[in-house]
């Protein structure tokens, strides 16, 4: 058996999800129909902030969040809605977005460089 790298299993997340720049993601802030999914960890909100208007779902938390029939489904991920999932980096986003794929949602996309590249893009934040 081989062990594979986290680098390769994200690359091999990320050559599979759609991968938003920073700007175009930020253009869709607030848009009807699109859900902002932050991934990262509360500490991470708490120290920065979020964007404006998204849902909190740790990554270790996402598969029960996402699934309807799970007693701790979060509502506000809706398959039929587009769904952006961010991190810090990128990284953990397109690793939640390749779930959300693996689990039928149809219109997911991981944001390249995360939370700080969104704020440098000018979406919208909020602190926490």
């Amino acid at each position: 058996m081989t062990i594979r790298s986290a680098r390769d299993v994200v690359a091999q997340a990320r050559a599979g999800v759609t991968i938003l720049t920073a700007e175009d993601a930020a253009a869709e802030v607030g848009a009807p129909g699109t859900v902002f999914v932050d991934v990262r960890e509360a500490a991470e909100l708490t120290r920065s902030g979020t964007v404006a208007g998204a849902v909190h779902v740790p990554r270790g938390l996402l598969e029960f969040q996402a699934d309807p029939a799970s007693p701790t489904h979060e509502a506000r991920l809706d398959p039929a809605k587009r769904i952006v999932l961010f991190c810090a980096s990128g990284a953990r986003s397109a690793l939640a977005a390749r779930t959300l794929q693996d689990m039928g949602y149809a219109d997911v996309a991981s944001v390249e460089g995360g939370f700080s590249a969104l704020e440098k893009a000018g979406a919208a934040t909020t602190t926490t």
